[in-house]
């Protein structure tokens, strides 16, 4: 038997909470913890002071953050891609997973996709659906209590790449390299996971706007009470019965267009922002042989 890809994961956090020790807890799993890279942005609430992985403490950014973002996660990213073949980046509440009628895990899923440069993930929101789903016990998998979802393409990005390019855009792009969007690779986003999770998580990023304006432009220019206003509606027009929600399906008229090379040289996903894209795609039910993927 070949011996599978080594493949590393890499995020970058400030103030992620029990969110970050989900994350590693999945990436480690799959890769093993001398495999990922925890960038920390000046974390004051002790979540990444006692990681089993490495934790790498920056200055505090005084630039444009999103560009200087981009460039220290693909710095790390070239230093990780010089002793492995792969490597993820997301954020803490990012999750991807391997089908897993197909893979039996991310390295599995890599030695598949030989000769690619990235990898475009097919991105579902989860949603907390209130009615009939209480908070999430973080000591669970999450998609054993989560059964609802909404596809968001802007957010299909090149999380996993075989290459040094550069992500851009926010890594929803990548400089000079290829992909598409990739329907045995999911990415599991759970801002909208839990109402409780969402309202904290919204304030704590607002209060970052307001500190130095970073990322003023995306939804984290929203406060906590927008945001769980947002999910109540969404939950609102499902109705009490979520298992009537037709379930997912990653079929290629809808993945293939997502994908498009801009005359600058990157390759990016397309589609409205994360909010709209809330309050505009449909509902569908979770693929039921995720459950217990994360």
């Amino acid at each position: 038997m070949s011996k599978l890809p080594r493949v590393a994961a890499v995020t970058m956090v400030r103030n992620e909470g029990r969110m970050l020790r989900k994350w590693v807890d999945h990436y480690g799993g799959q890769l093993g913890m001398d495999h990922l890279v925890v960038i920390d942005d000046s974390s004051d609430d002790g979540s990444t002071d006692a990681l089993e992985c490495r934790v790498e403490r920056i200055a505090p950014i005084t630039e444009e953050f999103e560009p200087a973002r981009m460039r220290i996660v693909s710095e790390v990213a070239d230093r990780l891609l010089r002793r492995h073949d792969a490597v993820i980046f997301a954020d803490a509440d990012e999750f991807v997973v391997a089908d897993p009628r197909r893979y039996a895990g991310l390295r599995e899923f890599v030695a598949a996709r030989k000769g690619r440069q990235a990898v475009g993930v097919t991105c579902l929101n989860v949603i907390h659906h209130t009615p009939t789903e209480g908070p999430l016990d973080f000591s669970r998998p999450f998609l054993d209590q989560r059964v609802l979802a909404k596809f968001a393409p802007l957010f299909c990005k090149p999380s996993l790449k075989m290459v040094k390019n550069p992500w851009a855009v926010a890594s929803h792009g990548i400089r000079g390299a290829d992909f598409v969007v990739d329907p045995e690779l999911y990415m599991f986003h759970m801002k909208f996971a839990d109402r409780g999770h969402l309202a904290k998580v919204a304030e704590h990023r607002r209060s970052m706007v307001d500190l130095d304006g970073r990322a003023a432009a995306t939804s984290w220019q929203f406060t906590g009470e927008e945001m769980v206003d947002l999910l109540d509606r969404i939950v609102a027009a499902i109705g009490p019965d979520p298992s009537a929600v037709r379930e997912f399906e990653p079929r290629p008229e809808i993945l293939d267009p997502i994908v498009k090379r801009l005359d600058n040289g990157i390759v990016r996903t397309t589609g409205v922002r994360l909010v709209t894209a809330m309050e505009r795609r449909p509902i569908r039910r979770i693929p039921a042989h995720f459950r217990g993927t994360v």
